[in-house]
């Protein structure tokens, strides 16, 4: 795969999602600089974890659940690797945002430097 500024900074945040947190698609998007771009997120996923070592599992979609089919090989997984880092699921299989989304704030636009004559 061809490595775009987007992915780049995809890997990037992907890569500080820490233990016992998870993020979203559409917020993993945000960070990198392109809101609309949540289906990119999901196919960087997909075709870099294991190139660059991504925690793909803490990657969840905005309502707080895990992507894949419930019931799926996939699906098992990514629910026992996040339990194993302490995430917590209700009775419905979703995450509770408030209580373990990662905080990252989205990077701050550089500041324009004025010349004065």
């Amino acid at each position: 795969m061809a490595t775009t500024d987007f992915s780049a900074k995809v890997i990037k945040f992907i890569q500080q999602v820490p233990m016992g947190k998870v993020a979203t698609y559409g917020q993993i998007a945000k960070l990198a600089g392109k809101p609309q771009g949540s289906r990119g997120v999901s196919w960087i996923l997909h075709s870099s974890s294991r190139t660059h070592s991504l925690p793909w599992h803490r990657i969840l979609n905005s309502k707080g659940y895990i992507s894949f089919p419930v019931g799926s090989a996939e699906f098992k997984k990514q629910k026992k690797l996040l339990q194993s880092e302490g995430v917590e699921f209700d009775g419905n299989h979703q995450i509770d945002l408030q209580q373990f989304q990662w905080k990252k704030n989205p990077p701050k636009p550089k500041s324009q430097i004025k010349m004065f004559s």
